[in-house]
């Protein structure tokens, strides 16, 4: 057996190729199932096989890859070469391998090759594959992880997560990146013996604040089909979260405002929208009660704010904040007691505020959440423009109501008024009459009705004209209006006819109101015409008995009579009319 030398760690020569074992004869080595070919050192004609005829341009010296210093160093140094090349085969790109031998013929070499075309090709391609596989991954999670068989993390991707370094996370466990709230539900996922698909876990980045994840994991096995960690990626969903987060709140707002503007639209009568627009409010966001304040009809900056929409117990206690400290946007407070909690915003049209909107809760609910300042700015800004159509429908009921000059209710709305006191709530006359007979020895409660006129008002036109008659008319007013309680009706019927409604008075009260009224004529002598036709009142006084069932116009006629027979009397004075005789007394 022939002995097999191996080259020592210490030899400098690298062991030369054995010539004698490539003197072989020509047809055999052009039998080489690969290319081959046979080639002088200076390229001349070269002897190739088949497939070796995509090589011959590489050994001519002009060719620019020529394998001319491969051969050369072949020769000079005894040791094969190798090198791969590029060629063209059939008209497509190919790749050879070749070894380059020398031979015992000087000036020549065997050059034999392998087409790894394919090969590279594969190499290349599953490389290509892995690249965009990793950069897919990357594009389309924040990052991958994997556990291992204690539930710590053996592997991060290389740039980190949560505003970790990637040595950071390696080797702790995962249930110390979740929220308190999320923990048990958290690891398990990044240690679940199943597979696991598009799971949201709260984890707390580096900072501090919370990062929803969106996560799936595979389990990973060993030979022995133990469980042995965990594989998984991570997607970083916060702002998508967030951004629907918002857009459920922002629905939920809009579905509120869009109920309180419905109830707007579907309430018929206008004094009651606000009261059905404060329970919807309230009972949207949990409240306990609404209060919804509106500006008085007085033109100017400090016209007084009321209440006009109320739902829930109380309120105006409630309200801590100073409605000309309202400012823009919406105020929380909590009441002095410490028992409830108050959320306040003004309302207002074209930038001038016309009211506002008070919400409370007791405080064991919870404080105003950043939504409910943001849906209470909302329906305050309707209500704004709420108050303001109901202010409009006001002043054209005050005006239809009301007399021009002097403020006080005109004939129609004072006789309006005047038939639905003296019919009462349906049943009224009906249960008086019962209460009547079952209690002979009380006497139901009376009113009355004073019908003034004013004696030489034309006197008073002729000698100082109809603007000095005007506040002759005003003067009667303010007289009217001191002598009169809120319960009471003041009205102009026209010209210089003025009437009283004197809700619960007897002949008795009525009486002693009409001298009252009678005692002011001080107030009267500066609008004299002339010294012996002095302005003055002559004061008509009919009283009405509940349990007749008198009307207006058989009412009126009396006080009219009466008013007529106090002028008949001397002028300056009143006439009482009592209820008709059949009329128990």
């Amino acid at each position: 057996m022939a002995e097999v030398k191996t080259r020592d760690e210490h030899d400098e020569e690298p062991p030369r190729f054995d010539a004698q074992a490539a003197t072989i004869a020509p047809e055999t080595i052009l039998l080489h199932p690969g290319p081959a070919a046979i080639v002088a050192l200076g390229g001349g004609e070269a002897l190739c096989n088949a497939l070796g005829e995509p090589l011959r341009p590489l050994f001519s010296p002009e060719a620019a890859d020529s394998l001319l210093p491969e051969i050369r160093s072949a020769l000079e140094t005894g040791v094969p070469q190798q090198k791969v090349v590029d060629v063209g085969r059939d008209g497509l790109p190919a790749q050879f391998d070749l070894i380059i031998l020398p031979t015992a013929e000087p000036g020549r070499v065997v050059v034999i090759g392998r087409d790894v075309t394919l090969e590279r090709t594969l190499r290349k391609a599953l490389t290509d594959s892995r690249q965009r596989y990793k950069d897919f991954v990357d594009l389309s999670i924040d990052f991958t992880w994997e556990t291992g068989p204690d539930g710590r993390f053996v592997f991060v991707s290389p740039d980190g997560a949560l505003g970790y370094a990637a040595r950071d996370l390696v080797g702790a466990l995962p249930w110390t990146l979740m929220d308190i709230t999320d923990a048990q539900s958290g690891a398990t996922v990044f240690n679940s013996p199943v597979r696991v698909k598009d799971v949201d876990i709260w984890v707390r980045r580096r900072d501090g604040t919370l990062a929803c994840l969106k996560t799936s994991s595979m389990p990973v096995f060993d030979a022995s089909g133990e469980w042995s960690g965990g594989r998984g990626v991570c997607h970083d969903i916060t702002e998508q979260h967030d951004r629907d987060k918002a857009l459920a709140r922002a629905l939920n707002r809009q579905r509120v405002v869009a109920n309180v503007e419905r109830t707007f639209r579907d309430e018929i009568d206008p004094s009651n929208m606000l009261n059905v627009a404060a329970e919807a409010l309230a009972r949207s966001v949990g409240g306990d009660g609404c209060l919804i304040y509106r500006a008085a009809l007085d033109d100017g900056p400090d016209r007084p704010f009321l209440p006009r929409g109320r739902f829930g117990e109380g309120g105006d206690e409630k309200v801590v904040l100073t409605l000309e400290a309202l400012g823009e946007g919406a105020h929380a407070q909590t009441t002095p007691d410490g028992k409830w909690t108050v959320l306040v915003a003004a309302s207002r049209y074209r930038r001038q505020i016309n009211g506002a909107v008070v919400l409370w809760r007791r405080i064991e609910r919870g404080a105003w959440s950043e939504d409910d300042h943001l849906l209470i700015v909302d329906v305050a800004n309707q209500i704004g423009s709420a108050n303001e159509q109901i202010g409009q429908h006001d002043r054209i009921i005050s005006m239809s109501r009301t007399d021009g000059l002097t403020g006080l209710l005109n004939r129609r709305a004072f006789f309006d008024d005047m038939d639905r006191r003296l019919k009462g709530p349906p049943g009224l006359v009906e249960r008086r009459a019962g209460e009547e007979a079952a209690r002979r020895s009380e006497r139901p409660a009376r009113s009355a009705l004073l019908y003034i006129d004013l004696d030489n008002f034309k006197w008073v036109n002729d000698a100082h004209g109809h603007l000095r008659g005007d506040e002759a008319l005003m003067t009667v007013r303010k007289i009217l209006t001191d002598h009169t309680r809120a319960t009471d009706i003041v009205a102009r019927l026209g010209g210089d006819e003025f009437a009283i409604w004197l809700e619960g008075a007897d002949a008795e009260a009525a009486s002693a109101k009409a001298a009252e009224i009678l005692a002011e004529d001080a107030l009267l002598r500066p609008f004299d015409g002339s010294p012996d036709r002095p302005l003055s009142l002559s004061i008509g006084l009919a009283i009405h008995d509940p349990a007749s069932g008198e009307g207006v116009e058989d009412l009126t006629a009396r006080a009219d009579m009466a008013m007529y027979a106090a002028k008949h009397g001397g002028k300056g004075r009143f006439s009482l009319s009592l209820p008709p005789p059949h009329t128990p007394t």
